[in-house]
């Protein structure tokens, strides 16, 4: 709740002459106070858009989606399209080398890629969409540990004026300080929502999102366009309303950026 005070200060005295009598009289303000609600502010993050063409049902979510889109997939150009034409905001999501050595797939970033290499390599993929505002990581819980290679992928951020999210795959990630350092915008992810795909497990992480959103204020949840979640979040979302919390596209919680730790989850 916020609460702003308003006043109105004002001081009159009237002197009034008549004979043998002087009347004063001395006015004084007043004030007043207004009490505004500032909603709490939530972000949800599709990820892992344009290998399959059931993605598109994704785009059926009610509310503010952000939708972050694997570069050079099938699908991923034409989703990106489809969410850009109903005025949604799009991430790429870049895949980066991960503690596993998971396959990373095109447009990935790795420790043996040199600056002018990951420039190129993300020059590539904003050409195929360059409506996108930023990236998030794809796995990368080993290159997102490596200083140098975050900072490589920040200046060429920062020159294009993008944003990046953190995805939060390591709890070493070196990411946002690279960031910060490098002045491009940054936030990280707070909540995964269905690492399990179940109806239950992603209902009691939504709850966890709403909790960190009521302490802190706003918060950022990343999901998947797999149908046990798509179901989910359409008959979960309406519910933040009741909480007085908004969903809000994820730009907009980089105008007054307030990093906040997230919960660490495996690639």
């Amino acid at each position: 709740m916020l609460c702003l005070l308003f006043i109105s200060l004002f001081y009159i005295r009237k002197i009034i002459i008549v004979p043998n009598y002087i009347f004063s009289f001395v006015f004084t303000g007043i004030f007043s106070i207004s009490c505004v609600h500032a909603a709490s502010k939530v972000a949800i993050v599709i990820d892992d858009m344009g290998y399959r063409y059931t993605d598109k049902h994704a785009l059926k979510l009610p509310g503010e989606i952000t939708y972050s889109i694997l570069p050079h997939t099938t699908y991923g150009k034409k989703l990106a399209l489809k969410a850009n034409a109903q005025q949604k905001e799009v991430l790429l999501h870049i895949p980066m080398e991960a503690e596993n050595k998971k396959r990373l797939g095109p447009g990935a970033l790795t420790s043996e890629m040199n600056a002018q290499q990951i420039e190129q390599s993300l020059a590539a993929s904003f050409a195929e969409i360059p409506f996108a505002i930023g990236i998030n990581n794809h796995m990368g819980s080993h290159l997102t540990q490596q200083y140098q290679a975050m900072a490589w992928t920040m200046s060429y951020l920062k020159e294009h004026q993008l944003i990046f999210l953190d995805s939060k795959t390591s709890p070493n990630s070196q990411a946002e300080q690279a960031a910060i350092d490098l002045g491009v915008p940054v936030q990280s992810r707070h909540v995964f929502l269905d690492n399990h795909l179940d109806s239950q497990y992603i209902a009691k992480q939504f709850q966890q999102l709403i909790r960190h959103a009521q302490k802190h204020h706003l918060a950022i949840a990343i999901a998947h366009p797999h149908p046990e979640t798509v179901a989910s979040l359409t008959s979960l979302i309406p519910t933040l309303a009741e909480h007085d919390i908004e969903l809000v596209p994820l730009s907009t919680l980089y105008e007054k950026s307030s990093i906040h730790t997230a919960s660490l989850a495996s690639d």
